[in-house]
């Protein structure tokens, strides 16, 4: 069993001179389902190496089981500091593709081609493609075997806008997650805001926010036991 994890590259939150890049918890969750489970796996970024970790995610307040292990982890730690680049990676020497989120993502891996590319190929494979919080964001330009933008027609989730109000990025980001998954025909629902929430479409997996990383991953590990 192996699975791919693609991280964000992308540090700078638009124009606030603030940080961005990935979430912790949305990384570390999923990374020990994983691992635990027994799967092999690879970590990927558009530039390679270390991606940027969100410092907002590495509050104390922010912390889990997850990334409490991590922190303890130098093994885990290595693999996140050396992330193969992303246009290294070919859909077909693995079984299933997971992106964790953060902010990061809406800049760099929604437009990067080679991340688009990727998405349809373990689509078309019939390979588990997984994402959560702001990382389905990544699925913005992604299109099915007729040409169709993946995500219409098709139930779905992601960072909802009221998450967005909440952190107070509504008019920081380049596009609401919630909103392009309408606009692209996608069937949105949510949950309780910061409460797990998880929508299966065949081999299309979507969490809502960080708290979902943890069960998206183990939908994922459902897909590819069957």
């Amino acid at each position: 069993m192996k699975i791919l994890m693609v991280l964000t590259s992308h540090d700078q939150l638009g124009d606030t001179g603030k940080k961005t890049g990935f979430w912790l918890e949305e990384f570390a969750a999923p990374y020990y389902v994983f691992q635990d489970a027994g799967a092999t796996l690879t970590l990927a970024s558009p530039a390679g190496g270390q991606p940027p970790l969100d410092p907002k995610s590495d509050d104390p307040d922010a912390q889990t089981d997850a990334t409490k292990r991590f922190k303890q982890d130098p093994e885990a730690q290595k693999s996140l500091a050396g992330t193969v680049p992303l246009a290294s990676v070919s859909a077909a020497d693995y079984d299933a593709v997971f992106y964790p989120g953060g902010h990061g993502p809406l800049w760099d891996l929604a437009e990067d081609k080679k991340s688009i590319e990727l998405i349809e190929s373990f689509y078309a494979a019939g390979k588990p493609v997984a994402a959560v919080c702001h990382a389905p964001g990544v699925l913005r330009h992604v299109k099915d075997t007729n040409g169709e933008l993946l995500v219409k027609g098709k139930s779905v989730t992601g960072f909802t806008n009221t998450e967005e109000e909440a952190v107070q990025l509504t008019n920081v980001v380049p596009f609401l997650v919630e909103d392009m998954l309408k606009q692209n025909g996608g069937t949105y629902s949510k949950g309780a805001d910061w409460a797990p929430y998880v929508v299966k479409a065949g081999n299309l997996i979507t969490g809502q926010n960080p708290a979902s990383s943890e069960p998206a991953a183990e939908e994922l590990l459902k897909l590819l036991k069957k």
